[in-house]
C-alpha cells in the first residue's frame, strides 16, 4: 500500500489522541477529528491560520509559546504535562511535539495530546491520597526490586502524596552511597505553606502537596525519585545530573521550565488560586561528600542559605562559597535582628526621608529590594533614592483594607487601583508589597516595595519587616513632629 495524502488523513483521523500541525509561525495548518471533538468544533476552519494565543486556550500562553519556539529550533518534547481551557473549564493534558523538516529546514511542527484530567483528579486517588509510583516504576532500581520480595509497594510510598515515604527515600540514598553510585541529593521546602493551611484549610494544603509531588516525580522520570521528608518538605534523588552545569539546568527546569516546571506556578482549584514557590538546597555524592551524614549536612546547609536569601530559589553546594557556612549563625540572624537594626539606624537620622535612606542598605541585604518608594498624603508616589520619580497614585487607598497588601503579577492592583498600576509599570514593577504608615486610624502615607520579577513572592518575614518599618516610622514621625516626605 502506497502512503498518499488521503491515507495519511484517514490514519490521523482514526487516532484517539488529539493531533495538530502548525507552520513555522506557530499557526494551525490542520488538526484531526479527535482535536475537533475535544474543543467542540465542527470544522478546522475556525482555527486555521491562528495560534494558541488567538484561540485563548491557556491561562498562561507564554509557557506553551516558549515550548513551541524550542521545538521550532529542533528540540522534541514528549509527554509534557500542561493545562488548557475548554468551554471555560480547565483540563489537564500531556502533550508531545516534534519539528517538521522539509529539504533539511524546519518548516513547522506536529503535536499530539491526551486529556488526563480524570486520571489526575480521580483515578490516581486512593482515599484522600494519590499513587504516583507503582511497583513497576520502582522495580527498575535494584534497591526496590530486592525490597519488593518481602513487602508491598503500598508500604514504601507516602499515603497522601504517592511519592516515596521518608523511611524509604532515605534508605534508597544510603543504598546508593553503599554501592558507590553518584547522585545529587536535594531537599525542598514549600514557601509559606502554613499560610495555605491557615487560610484555605488542610484539604487545599493536601491538594498542593499532591500537586507538587506529581510535578517532582514527573521532572525526575527515568533518572531519579522523589520522596516526602515530612510536612511540606520533599527529598529528591537525581541520578543523572551530577556536575554543576547539569544541576543548574535541572533546577532551572523545575523553577522556570516550560514543560517540567514544578515551582513558581499557579495551583488552581475550587475556592483557591495559589502561586506556589519553594526553596531547595542540594549537594552531590561523591563530588561534595562521601558519607551520608556529611551529604545530608551540606544539603541542609544550602537549604538554610536559600531561606536566608529570601526563599523562592535553589542553592547548589559549592565548596568555595559554602564550606564555612554555619546553620546556627544563619538561623540566629532572623527577623528580630533585622528589626533591631531598623530601630538603631532610624534613631541616628532625623526626618522621614533620611530615616528611609538610612535603613535602605539593610533592607537591600535582608529582603533584596533595589529601591524603596512611598506615597504621601497627596497621593504621589516617590522614590527614596531618585527625587525625579514623582508618579500619580492617589487610588492606593482602595487596595488596603488593613495595614498590608502584596500582589505578584499586579492583577489586583490593575483592577482596583489603575493609577497606581500605571505608575508601577513605568517603574518596571511586576510584584509589590505595600504597608500603611500610621497608628490606628491616623494615616501618614504608605511604604511601597517593588520588584521587577513577577514570580517574587513576599515571604512572611519580609512582610513582617516592612510592616514593622511602617509602624516604627509612624511612631517616630509623631514623636518628632515630622510628616511623610520631609527630611
Amino acid at each position: 500500500m502506497i502512503m498518499n495524502e488521503n491515507l495519511f488523513y484517514e490514519i490521523v483521523n482514526t487516532a484517539q489522541d488529539c493531533v495538530f500541525w502548525k507552520d513555522a509561525d506557530r499557526r494551525f495548518v490542520g488538526v484531526n477529528q479527535a482535536f475537533l471533538d475535544f474543543y467542540g468544533f465542527e470544522s478546522a476552519d475556525v482555527l486555521i491560520g491562528r495560534n494558541d494565543e488567538d484561540m485563548g486556550w491557556h491561562t498562561d500562553p507564554s509557557l506553551y509559546m516558549n515550548d513551541e519556539l524550542q521545538v521550532l529550533q529542533g528540540r522534541s518534547t514528549y509527554k509534557v504535562p500542561g493545562k488548557c481551557l475548554v468551554n471555560g473549564e480547565e483540563r489537564d493534558i500531556i502533550a508531545s511535539k516534534r519539528p517538521v523538516y522539509e529539504n533539511g529546514k524546519i518548516v513547522g511542527l506536529v503535536g499530539s495530546f491526551l486529556d488526563v484530567t480524570e486520571e489526575v483528579h480521580g483515578l490516581y486517588r486512593q482515599g484522600d491520597g494519590q499513587m504516583v509510583y507503582t511497583r513497576e516504576s520502582l522495580q527498575k532500581y535494584a534497591f526496590f526490586d530486592r525490597l519488593f520480595q518481602t513487602i508491598h509497594v503500598d508500604e514504601v510510598v507516602d499515603q497522601l502524596t504517592g511519592v516515596l515515604s521518608r523511611t524509604y527515600i532515605l534508605e534508597f540514598a544510603r543504598s546508593l552511597i553503599a554501592a558507590g553510585t553518584p547522585f545529587t541529593f536535594a531537599i525542598v521546602d514549600l514557601d509559606n505553606f502554613k499560610y495555605v493551611n491557615d487560610t484555605y484549610g488542610h484539604r487545599v494544603g493536601d491538594v498542593v502537596l499532591m500537586d507538587v509531588a506529581r510535578g517532582l516525580a514527573g521532572a525526575l522520570e527515568g533518572f531519579g525519585l522523589a520522596g516526602r521528608f515530612g510536612g511540606d518538605e520533599f527529598l529528591v534523588i537525581n541520578l543523572r545530573d551530577i556536575t554543576y552545569p547539569e544541576k543548574k539546568n535541572f533546577f532551572e527546569q523545575l523553577y522556570a521550565g516550560a514543560g517540567e516546571r514544578a515551582f513558581r506556578r499557579d495551583i488552581r482549584g475550587e475556592g483557591h488560586d495559589l502561586f506556589m514557590t519553594a526553596t531547595t538546597g542540594c549537594a552531590s555524592f561523591p563530588e561534595d561528600a562521601d558519607t551520608y551524614d556529611e551529604l545530608f549536612e551540606l544539603m541542609d546547609k544550602t537549604l538554610y542559605r536559600g531561606k536566608d536569601k529570601g526563599r523562592n530559589c535553589y542553592i547548589i553546594y559549592v565548596e568555595e562559597k559554602h564550606r564555612d557556612l554555619e546553620i546556627r549563625k544563619i538561623a540566629r540572624h532572623g527577623i528580630a535582628t533585622t528589626m533591631q537594626g531598623i530601630l538603631r539606624l532610624m534613631d541616628r537620622r532625623p526626618g522621614f526621608e533620611n530615616k528611609l535612606r538610612s535603613v535602605l542598605p539593610l533592607l537591600t541585604d535582608e529582603i533584596r529590594i533595589a529601591d524603596l518608594f512611598y506615597v504621601d498624603l497627596e497621593g504621589t508616589l516617590r522614590s527614596v533614592t531618585d527625587p525625579k520619580i514623582c508618579e500619580e497614585a492617589d487610588d492606593i487607598t482602595l487596595l488596603l483594607k488593613d495595614g498590608l497588601f502584596h500582589d505578584h503579577g499586579l492583577k489586583q492592583v490593575r483592577e482596583l487601583a489603575p493609577k497606581l498600576y500605571r505608575s508601577l509599570r513605568k517603574l518596571n514593577t511586576q510584584s509589590v508589597l505595600i504597608a500603611r504608615i500610621g497608628m490606628s486610624a491616623e494615616i501618614a502615607g504608605y511604604l511601597v516595595c517593588s520588584e521587577a520579577r513577577s514570580q517574587r513572592i513576599w515571604q512572611d518575614d519580609e512582610v513582617g519587616v516592612v510592616f514593622f518599618l511602617a509602624q516604627t516610622l509612624a511612631l517616630k514621625l509623631r514623636l518628632e513632629g515630622e510628616s511623610v516626605g520631609r527630611s
